[in-house]
């Protein structure tokens, strides 16, 4: 495994492409009542190495505590109830989380996502949008430079 990770970018000053939901996806911002099943998810996510996280406790306080967390930046999607993606970005223009359930990848979800999280900074009058990856995860370097996503650089952890 890599011990490096890759900062990108997106360029948000010109039109975003609309990117359909899949069937049957419903989009909520992280309301207290989710946050237990929104960390099980991330947690399902990062648990072959591509990202860390701390005890729900701990990460529930340290997320609701932060200065750049904004409920309204991060977006839930929800397939019969259950939480089955996630993308969670500060009010700095940067995606933190972005996590989609193994059964659901390849159909759009993370795209879709994506696009959500772009489409909101670009109401805010962002230029652009950044995130990290590590250098070894990729399929979702893949997703992103689907999404027009530039490497700006390598760094080492």
């Amino acid at each position: 495994m890599s011990d490096h990770c890759l900062l990108l970018r997106k360029d948000l000053r010109q039109p975003l492409t609309p990117v359909p939901w899949p069937q049957g996806i419903a989009l909520s911002t992280l309301t207290p009542a989710l946050l237990p099943r929104v960390h099980a998810l991330l947690e399902q996510g990062y648990s072959a190495g591509q990202g860390d996280l701390q005890p729900l406790e701990r990460w529930q306080h340290d997320l609701q505590h932060d200065a750049e967390y904004d409920p309204q930046l991060c977006f839930v999607s929800l397939l019969d109830g259950q939480v089955v993606g996630v993308a969670l970005a500060w009010t700095s223009a940067y995606l933190k989380d972005l996590v989609v359930d193994p059964r659901l990848q390849g159909r759009g979800l993370g795209g879709a996502l994506l696009n959500q999280v772009f489409s909101a900074f670009q109401q805010r009058g962002e230029a652009c949008i950044d995130l990290k990856v590590m250098e070894h995860n990729h399929p979702a370097r893949q997703l992103y430079t689907k999404f027009g996503m530039q490497l700006i650089r390598r760094e080492a952890l």
